[in-house]
């Protein structure tokens, strides 16, 4: 996969997006939590009922764009958007069993490694990191462990699901990648109707293979389900997307991890949890490598281009 072009600069609406983005995904976890429905059933509806709000404002807005990813010279940008919804379906796939397998404290630890992945992708496509993103990104995937409280299994059930959560997150920095490279020049309402939709598919399939069960819940879990999509899908996923085409992949995924102090917070409001002591230090810092890696990476790529000339900051209207 080739590297993207030259993206423009961050603005303050590509700011306000990623912020709320991070407060979107915060809810994730509390709202799986409350749900009483098995994980892939949840994943798979919160992709399915984001396309059916998406699809009809992208398919009466962008339907020219749409025929030029079907049949015109944008096939290549058509297949980074479904290739993107198959690795966002296999990051779903591997990263929501592995918590049955394993603690949900190493899977989650295990999955923040996706920024490890994320520098390896960057590098394998041409751009190396500057030292001090790494060290930023080895900050933070520490922090992420420490907050969780990782431990190690030792049985063969654990050691398949520590497999599948790293798994889980080499296509969580595939997916990513991959959407950094659509974003270039589609819509974010496009790329996410096809990416979403993919996914949607895929996760159908498996829940239909696996005896997964998609019906017969009660209303509180529907409840939960509309306020995934609403918040960690449409305001969560879709922000973090439209952030792709001004911030490196590389950096989304570190701001993707502090969804965890965010989830601690949330968790500590509504259900009443105060994270432990080794959980703050760890959410601290996670905040470090944060802070490590967008301002000494900016920094890094300042001194990199002291002379590029100024791109045009005005994003696509979606």
């Amino acid at each position: 996969m080739p590297p993207p072009s030259p993206r423009p600069s961050v603005d303050p609406l590509t700011t306000g997006a990623v912020g709320l983005a991070v407060v979107a995904v915060s809810s994730s976890a509390p709202l799986i939590a409350y749900a009483a429905a098995p994980a892939l059933a949840i994943a798979f509806w919160r992709n399915l009922l984001a396309v059916a709000v998406l699809s009809p404002f992208a398919l009466a807005r962008r339907r020219a764009e749409f025929r030029r990813l079907a049949v015109g010279a944008g096939r290549r940008e058509g297949l980074f958007c479904v290739l993107s919804g198959v690795a966002l379906a296999g990051h779903f796939a591997t990263w929501v069993p592995s918590a049955q397998l394993t603690s949900v404290a190493t899977s989650t630890a295990l999955v923040a490694t996706q920024p490890v992945w994320q520098g390896l992708i960057a590098r394998a496509q041409g751009r190396p990191l500057p030292r001090v993103v790494w060290i930023g990104i080895a900050v933070a995937v520490g922090g992420a462990a420490v907050a969780t409280g990782v431990d190690v299994g030792v049985s063969g059930r654990a050691v398949l699901g520590d497999v599948l959560a790293l798994i889980g997150a080499m296509f969580a920095a595939v997916y990513t990648a991959f959407g950094e490279r659509a974003r270039v020049s589609i819509s974010t309402t496009t790329y996410t109707t096809i990416c979403y939709g993919i996914c949607a598919l895929i996760l159908l399939a498996l829940c239909l293979v696996g005896g997964v069960r998609l019906t017969g819940f009660d209303g509180r879990t529907w409840l939960a389900i509309l306020a995934l999509v609403a918040g960690a899908q449409l305001l969560g996923h879709s922000m973090f997307n439209y952030a792709l085409r001004k911030i490196p992949a590389t950096t989304v995924s570190v701001l993707i991890l502090l969804e965890a102090p965010g989830a601690a917070v949330l968790g500590w409001a509504w259900l009443g949890q105060l994270p432990r002591p080794y959980a703050l230090l760890g959410m601290a810092l996670l905040l470090t490598g944060v802070a490590v890696v967008v301002l000494g990476g900016g920094r890094a790529a300042r001194r990199a281009t002291p002379n590029a000339l100024p791109t045009d900051p005005t994003p696509l209207a979606d």
